[in-house]
């Protein structure tokens, strides 16, 4: 099992589990909410034939990494990709982020730059920001949030299976682009996780992301349902996430719903294997 140390809690180091396969150009690959590493299981075979190293790592509360009662904001998360890259000592890296994980992937370019960055790739970004305010009409209004929160703390397990069944549109497509099989898989990592990070990476999630979207500064990607996409529209996150960032390239994907890297994975493999070559 290989961990790095991401700082500690109570005299008790805080672990974050991450799997490295294969030689090559780096391409490191950061989950989507509410799930781990093993959510790419689809991408990492393609990646390998493609010729690269591919790690993919378990956010803090999640998969196989620690379970800290903080640390659930994306300073911190961005902080514990820099201490993985810097504690494998990546360089000329592909930077992957879904969902969620693309919050995490922007906030390190935010604080860190690109100097160890070769590309990135967004799939089914989050961001630049999803919060309405008076500056910001497009995003959400708070309660939507602290509905989910409440949601959450109540019951957890009947909300992860709502969340992972608007993710892949399952009265849709299920049985047909996704089996039940593969949602009751997802929904045993999600409700495996912390319940503390379930609930808390709500906060990070209204974050405001657009003073770092500049400083991504590397050729980017980003794939994205259309407006099939129940979780993050792309009207709120990624067409707003093309028209700031200068070197972008953006693919849309038609009556697709936001996982679109299990149920449309031969063309999202396409697509990133194209990109990052």
């Amino acid at each position: 099992m290989s961990t790095i140390t991401a700082g500690q809690e109570n005299s008790h180091p805080i672990e974050i589990y991450y799997e490295n396969y294969g030689v090559g150009s780096p391409v490191v690959l950061l989950a989507a909410y509410p799930l781990s590493s093993a959510s790419w299981e689809k991408q990492v075979p393609a990646l390998l034939a493609a010729g690269h190293r591919v790690i993919a790592y378990d956010r803090r509360g999640f998969g196989r990494s620690s379970r800290p009662s903080q640390g659930y904001d994306f300073d911190t998360l961005a902080s514990d990709l820099n201490i993985l890259l810097t504690t494998l000592n990546l360089t000329d890296v592909s930077l992957v982020g879904d969902s969620m994980g693309a919050g995490e992937v922007i906030r390190y370019f935010g604080k860190y730059g690109s100097k160890r960055v070769r590309k990135a790739v967004f799939i089914s970004t989050m961001g630049p920001f999803w919060l309405k305010a008076e500056d910001n009409l497009e995003g959400w209004d708070k309660s939507v949030f602290d509905g989910l929160k409440a949601s959450m703390q109540q019951d957890r397990p009947a909300t992860l299976r709502g969340i992972l069944n608007n993710a892949h549109n399952f009265d849709v497509l299920g049985g047909k682009l996704v089996s039940e099989q593969a949602i009751e898989n997802f929904w045993n990592v999600a409700v495996d996780a912390s319940p503390i990070a379930a609930v808390k990476c709500f906060d990070a999630w209204i974050e405001d992301l657009r003073q770092d979207i500049p400083h991504i500064d590397v050729p980017t990607l980003i794939l994205h349902a259309d407006e099939s996409d129940r979780v993050l529209p792309p009207a709120v996150s990624s067409h707003r996430m093309i028209k700031l960032i200068k070197d972008c390239k953006f693919v849309e994907f038609k009556d697709a719903p936001h996982n679109i890297q299990w149920t449309h994975a031969d063309r999202v493999n396409e697509e990133l294997v194209s990109f990052l070559q």
